[in-house]
């Protein structure tokens, strides 16, 4: 290629960089990039395999402090600008304190900066001004008891929990069955819903519960993506999601 030709091609470009920590079984690695924005890359790993069912014990396995410490340190590499450990009940299974823990650890690896999902889903509710939220989950009734308690400690009351109960494979529960579980789960004095678990689908579905609700509906993949953006300074990707709109960055 001649000199002069090359010369007037621009890039490529530095992204920022968003390390995700993520549990063994998660498979929504695309639906996390829908959220993200052109000059932002993800870089994924995985905390190491359980042979367990999805219930209180895995939750607490996958969380474990040096297996998130090891995760942040191999994602060092490509230099992130944020880390964040995307599972719900992974952060919030040991309470306010577990989930401080974890992102202690991420930053004591060597993480610019750190959020955890259920960190995240907090952050969203206060900025939303959310003091009772219902809670539609695929988990077990031990788990949805965690996740109970883990937003009582931070002041916000749960008005309904319904879950699917399910143990394993929570990334092929199709959006109707969604659907279905979040309207189930709905109350009238709920300011809020939240869906959990960053291993159920729900990018395309948050639109349409939102006009069923009349209300907003967070859900645990976008709350990772949206704090972690934010601690870019960067908005996602979404602007029919009611938290991406009514939680703007101030124009620079």
């Amino acid at each position: 290629m001649p000199p002069e030709v090359l010369g007037a091609v621009d890039g490529p470009y530095p992204d920022d960089g968003i390390g995700i920590v993520a549990p063994f079984d998660f498979a929504l690695d695309r639906e996390l990039w829908r959220w993200v924005p052109a000059g932002v890359t993800l870089h994924t790993t995985r905390v190491p395999f359980v042979p367990v069912p999805v219930t209180v014990e895995m939750a607490t396995m996958i969380s474990d402090e040096q297996a998130v410490h090891a995760a942040t340190r191999d994602l060092l590499t490509p230099g992130p600008k944020v880390i964040a450990y995307a599972c719900t009940s992974g952060s919030f299974v040991n309470g306010l304190v577990g989930e401080r823990a974890l992102t202690t650890i991420m930053l004591e690896a060597g993480a610019p900066a750190a959020v955890t999902t259920s960190g995240a889903l907090v952050e969203a509710l206060r900025l939303l001004g959310v003091g009772r939220v219902a809670v539609a989950t695929p988990y077990i009734g031990p788990i949805n008891e965690r996740l109970d308690s883990y937003l009582a400690e931070h002041g916000i009351e749960v008005a309904s929990c319904c879950g699917l109960g399910l143990l394993d494979q929570i990334w092929k529960v199709p959006y109707r069955e969604v659907v279905d579980i979040v309207c189930a789960a709905d109350r009238p004095e709920a300011e809020a819903m939240f869906v959990s678990c960053t291993n159920l689908p729900t990018y395309d579905i948050i639109p349409l519960l939102e006009r069923i609700l009349g209300k907003p509906v967070l859900t645990a993949n976008q709350v990772t993506m949206w704090a972690a953006l934010r601690l870019l300074d960067r908005e996602a990707v979404a602007p029919e999601q009611l938290l991406l709109r009514q939680t703007r960055l101030p124009a620079a």
